[in-house]
């Protein structure tokens, strides 16, 4: 779903490209750019330690739907964000004479940690107001600075982190916790603590092992399991927006598929647009929430597989005391 404007906006499709970038001034291999996957991939095998990624765009309007509206002073502007850091900025395409538009935009690397959004508005002057959004880009590139491959989907994230004393020190009021889960970026990342239970990565990350060692390791990749798929959908929830007619607007990335596929275990016998009412319903008046909180757990136990894994330790544990003598 898009959000409605009260006024009259672009109906064609608006285009971003990244046509090649160049960091601290050597130039990327282009093969680190994807144009279907709209990424762009900046971890360069030997090249850790760099300052500044120089990105060059090009956007494409619809020009004769431009030529054919009555609005002066049209901005391209490009934004590149991180919600992780808090760090935005932005840069005004200029109009060529071919009619497409351009510029360079820089993303300093000590302004972000993983991964930027780099999206496109299209502003004008319309029935008098200046700075109205009239258009932008569908999809946004992923400028991914942890990545050497330039992919857009990507599965959660698994860090192991000493969180006492390790480099991220955001950690540190976490050091009693085995993990935690992040969900403040485009791909959600469960954080395991190295210190908190001593041995318990080596276990996660081990794939043989006694029968205790592989009991252990389904129940605790169920209960990560069980915590990240809590913490995706309460993020991709507090992600809705609505627009001016008050219908709710499906995010984008993860937090979609997320709700997708919790929605119909937590609002049960709905279609999905209904769902997305009901859910947002009840996150503002709280009527509900209380029953919501259950069946989310429900769900997320379901896709975790939790029961199962509990019931095989269970039923071993049992075999095991029978067999002793």
């Amino acid at each position: 779903m898009k959000p409605v404007f009260s006024y009259p906006t672009l109906f064609g499709d608006v285009d971003l490209e990244v046509l090649s970038v160049s960091i601290d001034g050597t130039q990327l291999p282009y093969k680190q750019i994807s144009r279907p996957q709209r990424t762009v991939a900046l971890h360069e095998a030997g090249r850790v330690n760099w300052d500044i990624a120089t990105l060059k765009l090009k956007a494409s309007l619809p020009e004769s739907e431009l030529a054919d509206r009555d609005w002066t002073e049209v901005v391209c502007l490009a934004v590149l964000s991180e919600k992780l850091t808090n760090s935005r900025s932005s840069v005004r395409l200029s109009r060529q004479a071919d009619g497409s538009w351009q510029g360079i935009i820089d993303l300093s690397r000590s302004r972000h940690i993983r991964r930027a959004t780099l999206a496109l508005t299209v502003t004008a002057e319309v029935e008098g107001v200046a700075g109205r959004v009239v258009g932008g880009t569908q999809e946004p590139w992923f400028i991914d600075l942890t990545s050497t491959k330039p992919i857009r989907q990507r599965d959660v994230d698994i860090v192991e982190e000493d969180f006492r004393d390790g480099s991220q020190t955001w950690l540190r009021p976490f050091k009693d916790s085995a993990w935690i889960v992040d969900t403040s970026t485009d791909t959600p990342r469960v954080y395991l603590n190295t210190t908190a239970v001593e041995g318990l990565t080596d276990i996660l990350g081990a794939t043989g092992g006694s029968t205790e060692e592989k009991l252990l390791r389904d129940m605790a990749a169920s209960q990560i399991a069980q915590d990240a798929w809590i913490a995706m959908f309460h993020s991709a929830v507090s992600a809705l927006e609505v627009d001016d007619d008050g219908t709710p607007i499906m995010p984008t990335g993860w937090r979609e598929s997320v709700l997708r596929m919790m929605l119909p275990d937590v609002i049960p016998d709905r279609q999905l647009t209904d769902a997305l009412y009901e859910i947002e319903r009840q996150r503002a008046d709280g009527g509900g929430w209380a029953d919501v909180q259950t069946r989310l757990h429900f769900a997320a136990g379901r896709r975790s597989q939790i029961a199962r894994k509990l019931t095989s330790a269970v039923r071993n544990i049992h075999q095991g005391g029978r067999s002793s003598p």
